[in-house]
């Protein structure tokens, strides 16, 4: 399995935030994207996870079936700043909706509701509206999301930012876990997180991009 992108660019209305981005990743790789704010990161993953329109260039997953390129989208969890759960709805009928909605890729399996909310430690609070759940803890619970269908893919934007050590330390796990299934992560971020990349993309915004003609 791969993920490739090649020469990507990316608009924020008139102006150009990246260009000739490339790299490529296989099972069991991660890469970290650094740079400060505004410089091209969530505008990256948001390409690669197929929200944005990419100005110039592709982003495909070869499988590891048929070999057929696929949109990465289709393989892709993707943690953004916002948790994606309705407030009102229990935790658990927030997990059931995005189990059921997005279902297992081929080749691996989600856990059950319960299992992930055990495996974020925070099995009493099924019963809860998502909206009674602390900041970290809502937090915890959106990546449980990440759990309970099967994608091979993790596009993650600053998945631990603002939570304690505890928590960093449990997604750290979780990523680990991931990558050693054979997953691919993507992960921006301003601070460090615990687990080995094997790539890193420092993005520097659109006053250093590269101006090419045609984008």
């Amino acid at each position: 399995m791969r993920l490739i992108a090649e020469t990507l660019a990316a608009r924020r209305g008139e102006d150009l935030i990246f260009s000739n981005i490339s790299f490529a990743l296989g099972s069991g790789e991660a890469m970290v994207l650094t740079g400060r704010n505004g410089a091209g990161k969530s505008t990256l993953l948001r390409v690669v996870a197929g929200l944005i329109r990419p100005a110039k260039g592709r982003v495909d997953w070869v499988g590891s079936g048929a070999g057929a390129l696929q949109p990465p989208g289709e393989v892709s969890h993707y943690l953004g700043h916002r948790n994606a759960m309705k407030p009102e709805l229990t935790v658990a009928e927030n997990l059931g909706f995005w189990r059921d909605f997005l279902g297992d890729m081929t080749g691996g399996a989600g856990l059950s509701v319960e299992e992930a909310a055990d495996r974020v430690e925070l099995p009493a609070l099924l019963d809860l509206p998502f909206g009674y759940l602390s900041a970290g803890q809502q937090r915890r619970m959106a990546f449980a999301k990440l759990l309970v269908a099967h994608r091979p893919v993790w596009l993650l934007d600053e998945p631990t930012a603002a939570l304690d050590a505890a928590a960093e330390a449990l997604f750290a796990r979780l990523i680990r876990a991931h990558l050693t299934a054979g997953g691919l992560v993507i992960a921006a971020t301003h601070q460090p997180l615990d687990f080995e990349a094997t790539q890193r993309l420092e993005m520097k915004g659109f006053q250093y991009a590269e101006m090419e003609e045609g984008i």
